[in-house]
């Protein structure tokens, strides 16, 4: 006879607790339990059958793994919270005594817990960090812009803009910026960084206001968190590009609205002196420092471009791998000694044509007019490798003033004035410049090249701005012409009796159908006999033979198959129903465009 089973002391109901019980078992509040949850990572679990997994009871609640709930009860930061506790209570009981000596010598010792463990626990490596800061960045961007309050603390927001320089200051250093869209939400920005895609979103420069339904506290425990992440992951992004991390920071420009030019990149000072033979750096033929990133960088940028005379063997070197940071050493095959001095050194492969999407700009110099926004623009050009400059009203540390003669395109978003008073100067100044709109330098961005500027022009309607993180196949793509659906000048002639003429277009479909049936039949004539009798059975009925053919596949599912096949098809009819209104939509817009301007 086996052992008997007591109930609830297995299955479901031992695998999972419930929060209730978790916030007993961990002796802790519940706002405790739920920061410790964020900030390891652990979230509520779904049963298959709630009933067993609470024990007989059908109540609504939340429930843990039980072994997530074991592995809390040993983290150091419960300890920590444990400890706060009973110092607010120490606290309180001396600031009602009267014992401020007893006060002020319990807040110096306040207990201050550290997120560093927790930051290597859920991140082992390197890039397994950089693809999870998608969120972290989203959430230091939006606290950026929040104005200070009760709720927010000044100094949070101050460590938020600094975080946020600090990133776009590497993104334009290492020229890693590859996608932009100008969104109602904000400015979507995508870049790659050690081979990770990392997307996003920076607000407008409103006023923010924190709404009341919002519970704060839960963002200020994510925002502990993702401030400790980005920390780690910034100072090993400086540190393998060169730089000194934290970059400095010069107060004056601070204090006087200069941005990201506040902060200036500095490159790590090497101190002289002989290394251990293990930690040799490889060197180029001009005595520099050759590393890995340095490696990785020269690959990519010409990997693009296809070098037909240049035949270079290239050590392959792995971004992912732990070591990412030690420098590169090749070691050439002692069996060839041809192969070893062969071996490329970085300048030979800087001599190597070079792909310039990632340096789109670095032949013009800008100029922003007083009503763009500069951050958004300052950051996008230096990404590519522009100059840019703007007026005093939009902040210090421009390079350069309004009248140099070195600039090539202004950014303007305002209607276009014609003055009556203009000098010669200006009037020469104007004819040398181009005036772009701002949306130019996005789309030059996304397309990768640097586009024709008259559609841009101040003043010109603008083309359709798209999203380039879409691309589905069939979608409604307004840049296209109508091809064969285009309006032509006879059908706006013909426009007052297209509705007349609907019926005997139906006509004539009707009075083709008996040779598309036959059409049909003779391709089918190849075919075995029973696909043949089919088609012709299915053509007899009025029925399309590839709608029966796919429903009796349809037969063959089974019914989450049939399910999803079911979605995928509703979704694709509803891509072509809205392509066909938009379509419909241009159409009598260009009928209408071509009336006015025959009229």
């Amino acid at each position: 006879m086996g052992r008997l089973r007591q109930k609830g002391k297995a299955g479901a109901a031992k695998a999972y607790v419930t929060r209730s019980a978790a916030v007993k078992r961990l002796q802790c509040s519940l706002a405790d339990f739920r920061r410790l949850c964020i900030l390891k990572g652990i979230f509520p679990r779904e049963p298959r059958n709630r009933k067993r997994a609470n024990k007989g009871s059908s109540a609504p609640t939340n429930f843990y793994y039980a072994k997530d709930i074991a592995y809390l009860a040993h983290e150091p930061v419960l300890k920590k919270l444990r400890e706060h506790k009973a110092f607010a209570k120490k606290l309180a009981r001396a600031l009602g005594r009267g014992e401020w000596s007893s006060a002020k010598s319990l807040e110096d010792n306040k207990p201050v817990y550290r997120l560093d463990h927790i930051i290597k626990e859920r991140y082992p490596t390197f890039i397994d960090a950089v693809r999870d800061i998608d969120d972290a960045l989203c959430m230091i961007f939006l606290f950026a812009s929040l104005p200070s309050d009760s709720k927010v603390s000044p100094s949070l927001i101050e460590n938020c803009a600094r975080l946020a320089a600090e990133w776009q200051l590497y993104i334009m250093h290492t020229h890693a910026l590859r996608k932009v869209f100008l969104s109602i939400k904000g400015v979507y920005y995508q870049a790659e960084v050690f081979d990770q895609t990392v997307t996003w979103l920076v607000p407008y420069q409103f006023t923010q206001n924190i709404p009341s339904d919002v519970d704060v506290r839960v963002m200020l425990t994510f925002l502990e968190l993702y401030q400790t992440l980005l920390g780690f992951v910034f100072f090993k992004l400086y540190t393998d590009a060169g730089l000194v991390y934290p970059p400095p920071l010069d107060t004056k420009k601070d204090e006087s609205a200069a941005g990201v030019g506040a902060f200036s990149l500095q490159e790590v000072q090497h101190t002289a002196g002989p290394e251990p033979a293990s930690k040799a750096k490889t060197l180029d033929a001009d005595g520099k420092r050759v590393s890995s990133k340095d490696v990785r960088q020269t690959i990519k940028s010409i990997s693009a471009t296809v070098v037909d005379d240049v035949d270079v063997d290239m050590p392959n070197v792995d971004s992912t791998s732990e070591e990412a940071d030690e420098d590169f050493v090749a070691q050439p095959s002692r069996s060839n000694p041809q192969e070893t001095a062969a071996l490329p050194t970085l300048q030979a492969l800087n001599s190597i044509p070079q792909s310039t999407s990632t340096k789109l700009f670095s032949p013009y110099t800008f100029w922003l007019s007083r009503e763009t926004s500069r951050p958004i623009f300052e950051f996008l050009v230096r990404s590519y490798g522009g100059r840019i400059g703007w007026p005093a009203t939009s902040g210090s540390g421009s390079p350069f003033e309004e009248d140099d003669e070195s600039i090539t395109h202004v950014i303007i978003d305002r209607p276009l004035v014609v003055k009556d008073n203009e000098t010669e100067e200006e009037r020469e100044r104007r004819q040398r410049r181009k005036y772009v709109q701002p949306q130019w330098v996005v789309d030059c961005i996304n397309a990768g090249k640097v586009l024709l500027e008259e559609p841009y022009a101040q003043g010109k309607t603008l083309p359709p701005h798209l999203s380039p993180f879409e691309d589905r196949a069939g979608a409604y793509d307004p840049t296209l012409g109508l091809g064969a659906q285009d309006v032509s000048m006879e059908d706006e002639e013909e426009s007052e009796v297209e509705d007349v003429s609907e019926p005997e277009e139906d006509a004539e479909e009707e009075a083709a159908r008996p040779e598309k049936a036959a059409l049909k039949a003779a391709a089918a004539a190849e075919d075995a006999a029973a696909l043949r009798a089919a088609e012709l059975e299915a053509e007899a009925a009025g029925v399309d033979f590839d709608e029966s053919e796919q429903d009796m596949n349809k037969m063959l599912m089974s019914n989450k198959q049939r399910k999803l096949f079911e979605r995928m098809k509703h979704g694709e009819k509803k891509r072509a129903a809205e392509r066909q209104n938009l379509e419909e939509k241009k159409r009598v817009i260009e009928k209408e465009k071509k009336r006015r301007a025959k009229s």
